[in-house]
């Protein structure tokens, strides 16, 4: 038994977690409610969540940290609601809006128009992101860099959408004029910014758009449906072991014990032809244990992560714990 910072028995218990965030919380508030929920300091996640948008965050839990590196990377689904008609100055609902589009040019919009510069905003694009987003800028976040008035240049990078579609189509007036909201479905590689895509699809169209509501439904297998609200967690119960969440995302390879043995202690093992077709892998000791990931060349592997029988002190460094 070990004990957090605040002189309380923590856990050693290892594993990630599957939350569906609320609107309003950051992610740094999952993580630390998180910390005092499982008892120990090392808690991190996966990516984070605008405090506006819910849905699936994924936080690993003591050695099960190291597991985020994987998990960062991989592609996502979301559900978001795109509103035409005006743009705002974080291609968002809580900015300033900037711009308005003129009379008329909204209700003359039609689908297919819609579904056209959906199109083309699908498979692999080029996007600016948004200047509010937390890329840094000579060592400091483009939102600090823009609260401070400062004008950000943020450069275009490579991102892949899989899925731009269309889901539903609400026209509408408010104080600001007229509207038209898209619910849409988007499936993404990681790094895409979806506030970049209302805000180039309001572009497309002439009008202008900005994001209103955003839930991540998906990263790679884990899904928001086995997901629960923090206030619901019971971290004993919800917490999803190494091995079984390893497996979700890599193939598994059954160690022997000498092979469990020499991971463990940082040498390279050997599997017959038929063992591994190279790539990566998630090498589990005969008990069960996650050993760890292992990198194939052919027939020789190496641990490019280790996973040890017992979790390190809730002191050490949390991988994973940042933005």
């Amino acid at each position: 038994m070990t004990r957090t910072a605040a002189g309380e028995p923590g856990s050693r218990a290892s594993g990630i977690l599957l939350l569906d965030k609320q609107g309003g919380w950051t992610s740094h508030d999952l993580v630390a409610r998180t910390r005092r929920l499982a008892g120990t300091r090392k808690v991190g996640h996966a990516g984070t969540l605008d405090p506006m948008a819910t849905g699936l965050m994924i936080l690993g839990v003591n050695s099960s940290t190291r597991l985020l590196t994987f998990l960062v990377g991989l592609d996502k689904e979301y559900r978001a609601t795109i509103r035409l008609g005006s743009s705002t100055v974080t291609d968002d609902r809580e900015g300033e809006i900037v711009s308005t589009a003129p009379a008329g040019a909204v209700t003359s919009l039609g689908v297919r128009q819609v579904e056209d510069a959906l199109a083309t905003l699908t498979g692999e694009i080029l996007q600016v992101p948004s200047t509010v987003s937390a890329i840094k800028v000579d060592g400091k976040r483009a939102y600090a860099r823009a609260r401070d008035g400062e004008e950000v240049e943020l450069a275009a990078r490579a991102v892949t959408v899989s899925a731009f579609e269309l889901l539903g189509y609400e026209p509408h007036r408010s104080a600001q004029g007229d509207h038209l909201d898209l619910l849409v479905r988007v499936e993404c590689s990681s790094g895409t910014y979806i506030r970049a895509l209302a805000r180039d699809l309001g572009a497309a169209l002439g009008v202008g758009g900005h994001l209103t509501e955003l839930r991540r439904t998906l990263v790679g297998p884990f899904s928001v449906r086995d997901a629960v609200p923090i206030d619901a967690l019971d971290v004993g119960t919800r917490l999803i072991p190494p091995t079984r969440a390893a497996g979700e995302i890599f193939p598994t390879l059954h160690l022997s014990p000498q092979q469990a043995v020499d991971l463990g202690h940082g040498k390279r093992i050997r599997t017959d032809g038929d063992a591994s077709s190279g790539g990566t892998v998630a090498a589990v000791a005969p008990d069960g244990r996650l050993v760890g990931i292992v990198e194939f060349a052919g027939s020789v592997g190496r641990s490019v992560v280790n996973f040890p029988p017992d979790d390190p002190t809730p002191d050490d460094a949390i991988p994973g714990d940042a933005p």
